[in-house]
């Protein structure tokens, strides 16, 4: 007899067992007979009690009965005879799901994101210099003083566009941070932002300023690849909202920039993007082109994304400033989808004061978007400062505690004792890096007491923040569902165990129930980072992996700028760069620092951390090319 669906479901409750469980699990343990059978048409073999039994052991739900394997059975194999309308769909990369994440009303009832943002008027201070002898002397430009140039008159844009296009074919063969040129467009925007200019028809700070896109914004009438095999040729009869609202601000698209393939580090499907400042690693992920960009003086800024450190990475290895927005205030519209709760895009550029005037322009709802919210972004270069209050992550400042070494075991290999021998080499050297960084961390805390700042030592809350990632796992599984049960995943260039085709494999092993209840641990972390930024205005932190997770998860804004440059006597980088830690650069690399604000609170955050940046000038240094 065909069991009661609510019979089913009150069985698998009382079992503590996730009813959605079971399809990719099941899938997976059939996958070969399962795609033996879609091949030649056939049924796909029935879900059996062998595969209950080693689907509970990979759910970490204990042992069933005969008898209560035999009872879910038929509700199973109905289960799954569900998925395959839903697959039938075919759904494409833009469609969310039905639910949206706030971070701040499910941190705090009842809070608006009008009575979060600050109360600075827009500003934009910026008066030009001497024409420049040459063009190219305005690479390293920033944009208030390309702008400033630009609105003078001393410059054209057509100028600028060019001499950047030209410097992006000339260190592209180095730096590999270009997928496609959008000269046509670039010099047809140039000339109409001249025109405008001369007329009279001012736009604004960006207008006329040449800028490249990460390739996870759609543009029509070019390929959008998201920098992964198998997407070389895909575009899109529309422009991402951020792209519109750049058109309508004056800024010329030059290029669209390299990202890790599918948002994840640094290599794409035609090479690995490189570190300007040493151009024998990687430039660190996933807005890799963005930053290697800026810091070579190809573009005068960019768009990156940063989901868990896709900004805050390779501006840290390229030594740019980036600024990752509160969660909801950039829309993603015409944007890759990684996760729908995680996603965010924000500007990269050559200083503070840059990124908030794109800020300035990028953000606010576009009625598409439903995650992005009404908060104002205010920005005010002139904003007293010194009335926030200034925190410190103390423990990220503490020294690193003594290491722990893997001991030899009594019946190890000489394969396991090599392995063993190697790990504790990279330990070491590690540890030996961060004892060295950690003088430019300590450099800066007395920079910012000598800028007459009182800081006050606290704490992120102490909650299992890396339990929580496969949150994000779990949704990029589902954005590129597709792309793993077509096989299509075997055309992406990275295949490793770190890769994305493995992690959304093992996704589809996560429990739908673990997702809720890592949901609702999420909603616990958001009230104690709501009741942390109630201490302090700001924090200040080096750009560390914990609070990196932390606070893509909770949605809070982060700035990360250059905090200096490793000298002569710095620790030599490993011979292989793996992709896993930004601090490898070696001696003349730059190293940075972080700083974090309460939700919507972007634009103090970017007045603090600009004042800091005057102060210190560590984003006028720039590599040497040739």
């Amino acid at each position: 007899m065909k069991l009661d669906r609510r019979a089913f479901v009150d069985a698998c409750a009382g079992l503590s067992l996730a009813s959605p469980l079971l399809p990719g699990i099941l899938y997976t343990l059939a996958a070969q007979a399962q795609e033996s059978a879609a091949a030649k048409g056939e049924e796909l073999p029935k879900i059996t009690q062998e595969m209950i039994e080693q689907a509970a052991v990979l759910a970490g739900v204990g042992s069933f009965t005969a008898e209560q394997m035999k009872m879910m059975l038929d509700g199973l194999n109905d289960q799954r005879a569900a998925y395959a309308p839903i697959r039938a769909l075919h759904l494409p990369n833009a469609v969310p799901p039905a639910f949206v994440f706030h971070p701040l009303p499910a941190a705090k009832a009842g809070a608006s994101c009008n009575e979060a943002a600050t109360a600075q008027s827009v500003r934009f201070n910026g008066s030009a210099t001497a024409e420049p002898a040459r063009i190219e002397d305005l690479a390293f430009a920033t944009v208030t003083e390309l702008a400033a140039q630009l609105r003078a008159r001393n410059v054209t844009s057509l100028a600028l566009t060019r001499m950047y296009i030209a410097r992006l074919k000339r260190y592209d063969s180095k730096l590999h941070f270009v997928i496609t040129l959008t000269e046509e467009r670039a010099l047809a925007q140039a000339r109409a932002a001249d025109a405008e200019i001369a007329a009279g028809k001012y736009r604004g700070p960006l207008h006329g300023i040449p800028w490249g896109a990460k390739d996870l914004l759609a543009v029509e009438g070019y390929p959008t690849t998201w920098g992964a095999g198998g997407f070389e040729h895909q575009s899109f009869n529309e422009d991402a909202t951020v792209v519109r609202r750049l058109d309508a601000a004056g800024a010329v698209l030059v290029a669209k920039l390299t990202l890790g393939a599918l948002a994840m580090g640094d290599k794409w499907f035609g090479g690995r993007t490189r570190n300007p400042w040493n151009p024998a690693q990687g430039s660190s992920g996933s807005s890799a082109g963005s930053a290697s960009a800026v810091a070579a003086g190809c573009v005068g800024f960019a768009i990156g994304s940063e989901t868990l450190g896709s900004i805050s990475s390779p501006c840290t290895r390229c030594g740019v400033t980036g600024l990752r927005p509160t969660f909801g205030l950039v829309p993603r519209t015409g944007a890759m989808a990684l996760s729908w709760t995680m996603d965010k895009l924000g500007p990269i550029a050559r200083s503070v004061d840059d990124c908030a005037l794109v800020l300035n322009v990028i953000h606010g709802p576009d009625g598409h978007d439903l995650s992005a919210v009404a908060a104002e972004f205010n920005w005010n270069p002139g904003f007293d400062w010194r009335t926030l209050r200034i925190g410190y992550l103390k423990s990220e400042f503490d020294p690193p505690p003594p290491l722990k070494l893997q001991e030899p075991k009594s019946n190890e290999t000489a394969e396991e004792g090599q392995k063993r021998e190697e790990a504790n080499a990279a330990a070491k050297d590690e540890r030996t890096r961060r004892v060295y960084d950690r003088r430019y961390a300590m450099a800066a805390l007395d920079k910012l007491r000598a800028m007459g700042v009182h800081l006050i030592p606290v704490e992120l809350p102490k909650l299992p923040w890396d339990a929580m990632q496969p949150l994000l796992t779990a949704e990029a599984a589902a954005a590129f569902d597709e792309l793993t049960m077509t096989g299509r995943d075997r055309l992406l260039t990275e295949q490793g165990p770190e890769d994305w085709p493995n992690f959304f494999r093992i996704a589809r092993f996560y429990p739908a129930v673990e997702y809720i209840q890592a949901n609702r641990a999420r909603t616990l972390a958001l009230r104690q980072m709501l009741a942390l930024f109630e201490q302090v205005d700001i924090i200040v932190t080096p750009s560390t992996d914990t609070q990196l997770i932390a606070t893509n998860l909770s949605g809070h804004p982060a700035l990360i700028l250059p905090n200096g440059l490793r000298g002569a006597e710095a620790p030599p980088p490993p011979a292989i760069d793996d992709g896993n830690h930004d601090d490898i650069g070696g001696p003349g690399t730059p190293v940075s620092l972080t700083f974090l604000a309460g939700h919507y609170q972007d634009a103090k955050l970017a007045a603090f951390a600009a004042a800091y940046q005057r102060a210190t000038g560590f984003n006028k240094l720039h590599p040497k090319l040739d």
